[in-house]
Parts: structure tokens; C-alpha cells; sequence
């Protein structure tokens, strides 16, 4: 797998195992992205190498970390102190965002009204804890 920014300074790899693949509604992630929903994967850390400029990093609680492109300010990853088998990227970085639907819904109970993504997907409260 390969991923990249809009304008291409930062990339990553991996040949990581992918964990799970989502769509995450939480208002935090939502404003983040300026998004109505984002898309996201779990891969393990060790098995992203990163490539190109280095991302930089927003601290936006103090577990959680957002990578992201200084040049063009792409949204590459999450980190979350609280999951540390695996970094979450979201899916429209991948070359080819296609090959990687989600499987499920998070923070669904805070979706936007107005958003009715009509699929056949578990839809989680919160988070599949």
C-alpha cells in the first residue's frame, strides 16, 4: 500500500496488515477535515515508513496526535495514545482510495442529520469497543 498528500511532499508505505476500516462521524474529526464524514484504516505503526517531508503534527488533546502536510496542509493520520498496535490513515490518502471501502460506521450516533449514507454497514455509537 502507498499514500500521499494532495501535493505529493509527503508519502508512506507499508505492507502492514490492515487492521479495520471505517467511517468515523465524531464531531472532532469532522471539523478537522472540514468533512461531513471521514474515512480512516488501521495499520500497525511500525509498518508505515514515511517518505518525502516529514509531517508535521497537531496536538488536538493530550492523546491524541493529526499528522498532516506543512506544504498543503493534507490530513495524513491520527495517532491515539490509547491504540498503540496501530496508526490510523485516512483512506483518501491511498493511491487508489477504491481498494479500501469501509466496513463500518463509528460515532454514528453523531452523524449530521442531513448526511444518510445508504449502505448495510454496523453502525457503532462510539467506537466497536
Amino acid at each position: 500500500m502507498k499514500g500521499h498528500c494532495h501535493c505529493g511532499a509527503v508519502r508512506w508505505q507499508s505492507d502492514g496488515y490492515v487492521a479495520w476500516s471505517c467511517y468515523c462521524h465524531c464531531a472532532d474529526c469532522r471539523r478537522n477535515c472540514a468533512a461531513p464524514v471521514t474515512a480512516f484504516f488501521g495499520l500497525p505503526h511500525q509498518s508505515v515508513v514515511w517518505s518525502g517531508d516529514t509531517p508535521r503534527i497537531y496536538r488536538s488533546s493530550n492523546r491524541v496526535e493529526r499528522l498532516f502536510c506543512g506544504t498543503c496542509g493534507t490530513q495524513m493520520a491520527y495517532r491515539n495514545a490509547d491504540d498503540r498496535v496501530n496508526i490510523h490513515l485516512y483512506t483518501a490518502t491511498l493511491e487508489d482510495p477504491s481498494v479500501l471501502p469501509p466496513r463500518f460506521h463509528v460515532f454514528h450516533a453523531a452523524r449530521l442529520p442531513w448526511l444518510n449514507l445508504q449502505d448495510d454497514l454496523r453502525r457503532f455509537d462510539r467506537t466497536t469497543d
